[in-house]
């Protein structure tokens, strides 16, 4: 099949390459020309976990390539994907389509056949409609169909998601979109994967319903640390005593400073401007929403207090900016509230992230950015543990105390045990276990 995907963001650019890797022929178009050269020349802007090989493997063999010329990707093409960007509108918090009515102007321009038009994008519901709306106007004449296909990639886990998914949702009323569809995903047919044909309203409301829903399990584990805290419970014996019910499960319900990134955020903000606009309140979303933002305040307020009520003049090492670990994405990361907070409390911040230091750069000002981890905690008051990312899981802690001014670490990922670290001379706190030394 012939696969024009507009845009080569990072899900325009994991699809495109996975895609390819399925036996397909790929064009990724976007308009930002330097991008493109940057592809072309081998140079990956995103950081994902066995990306570029991916890319590098499907280029050599000519399935996947690179171009700014959206016409010339367009004709010919069987199925063209809309992967640009839908950022909460400025404002009001609603999705800004402004890129994806973009992208189906030009592609209506281009078509010379039938066509499939997908939205991969994180779209509300009804834009798939509106797209094709937008596409008749431009092109009375054209023969194509519009269907939904959201994404459900984890960053850091991408290429897996891609090619072992728990499920592929397509939102289409057309019998011949279907087919298209069908053949584009036929390697999973194979394997047994459940492929959801529906109509494009709910395909697009199932991508939002599965983000809130997964954003609900982090805000609620996260009060439930909070009471722990407060009662003496553990939180991660309470994450398995019901997570072991299967009608719970396991996953999500890790307690920490927050959930970030390119989705969550966003997802349930647009969730609930689309409810509230649809008269259909969703009151559960909203508190989450209202919660999470309120948690990343939370935590620099609870750095501050475990360095004794000020953070006034101290030198604090801050290990891990990005939203989670093995992405380069600081999309609504935790660190973007806690340093500037940590930073306008008066202290002096010194900042590690294996990958996220060039973007960190470009949204954090007055922190002193460092090579390494424990280059950052040289003299510093405290060590606060942001990101979990493996790099910070087997520090040497002889060397850590060394290197620091005193052994205070605040652990907002729970990736050390309290026990551990009270022997070994930390003053130590995580999140929903005990505050100080390692319990009883």
């Amino acid at each position: 099949m012939q696969i024009a995907m507009i845009g080569t963001g990072y899900v325009g650019l994991v699809s495109g390459a996975c895609f390819s890797e399925f036996g397909h022929d790929v064009v990724c178009v976007d308009n930002d020309a330097g991008k493109i050269a940057s592809l072309r020349s081998g140079e990956v802007p995103i950081f994902e976990p066995g990306i570029e090989p991916l890319i590098a493997r499907n280029v050599a063999e000519g399935r996947l390539s690179f171009s700014t010329d959206l016409a010339e990707a367009v004709r010919g093409a069987d199925a063209v994907f809309i992967s640009v960007g839908t950022p909460s509108r400025r404002g009001d918090g609603h999705a800004d389509l402004a890129y994806v009515h973009a992208a189906a102007r030009e592609i209506g321009a281009a078509l010379d056949g039938y066509t499939v038009i997908v939205t991969k994008s994180t779209v509300p519901v009804g834009t798939s409609r509106e797209v094709a709306r937008i596409v008749r106007e431009a092109r009375p004449d054209a023969e194509f169909d519009v269907a939904s296909n959201p994404e459900f990639l984890r960053e850091g886990a991408a290429i897996g998601d891609f090619m072992r998914p728990d499920r592929v949702v397509i939102g289409t009323g057309s019998e011949r979109a279907r087919e298209v569809l069908g053949q584009i995903y036929r390697p999973l047919y194979l394997i047994e994967t459940p492929i959801i044909f529906t109509e494009p309203e709910t395909a697009e409301l199932i991508k939002y319903a599965a983000n809130a829903f997964l954003a609900t399990k982090i805000t609620f584990i996260n009060e439930m640390a909070d009471l722990c805290e407060k009662v003496g419970a553990d939180v991660h014996d309470v994450a398995r005593g019901i997570g072991l019910d299967g009608r719970i499960g396991r996953k999500f319900l890790h307690p920490g400073p927050g959930y970030g990134g390119s989705c969550f955020p966003k997802d349930t903000l647009a969730l609930v401007r689309t409810a509230e606009q649809a008269g259909a309140p969703t009151r559960i979303v909203e508190s989450v929403v209202a919660v999470n933002a309120a948690r990343k305040q939370r935590m620099a307020a609870k750095i501050v207090a475990h360095c004794g009520g000020s953070v006034a003049g101290k030198t604090l090492a801050v290990l891990g900016l990005t939203f989670k670990p093995n992405t380069d994405d600081m999309r609504d990361a935790p660190s973007l509230d806690i340093v500037p907070a940590l930073i306008e409390a008066g202290a002096v911040v010194r900042a590690y992230d294996p990958e996220g230091l060039e973007e960190a750069k470009k949204l954090l000002d007055g922190v002193t950015w460092c090579e390494g981890a424990y280059e950052a905690m040289e003299g510093a008051d405290a060590l606060v543990i942001i990101t979990e990312w493996n790099a910070f899981r087997a520090l040497d802690l002889a060397r850590v105390k060394d290197l620091m001014k005193a052994p205070v670490m605040i652990d907002l990922r729970n990736i050390y045990d309290p026990r551990e670290m009270a022997a070994a001379g930390f003053d130590y706190t995580s999140v929903g276990r005990p505050l100080r030394g390692g319990g009883d």
